[in-house]
């Protein structure tokens, strides 16, 4: 099985920064691709960034397009979201998930990582 583990998050000042990574192992790193997503307390889990196996080709949600950058290294099965201008709704549990389509859906993805907890205060 693929495993992702996440790491990372913590407690940021609004306007900061913070850069999440996620870790694979179980599969062949470079064959999926890489979506974040987040949950806050109270609302659904949403879609934030997605990466191709190759990194050609990136989505990202509204909400973060032009602050947050995924990215990966295949050659160190770690796929990272670089959060800047952080704010304090972007305070969540962050997810790494793995699939074999990029997408913005999280029905597309197969394996989840354990979330790690981004919060941002004023």
């Amino acid at each position: 099985q693929v495993q992702l583990v996440e790491s990372g998050g913590g407690l940021v000042q609004a306007g900061g920064s913070l850069r999440l990574s996620c870790t694979a192992s179980g599969r062949a790193f470079s064959s999926y691709a890489m979506g974040w997503f987040r949950q806050a307390p109270g609302k659904e889990r949403e879609f934030v960034a997605a990466i191709s196996r190759s990194g050609g080709i990136t989505y990202y949600a509204d909400s973060v397009k032009g602050r947050f950058t995924i990215s990966r290294d295949n050659a160190k099965n770690t796929v990272y979201l670089q959060m800047n201008s952080l704010k304090l709704e972007d305070t969540a549990v962050y997810y790494c998930a793995s699939g074999y389509v990029v997408s913005r859906a999280s029905g597309r993805y197969d394996y989840w990582g354990q979330g790690t907890q981004v919060t941002v205060s004023s």
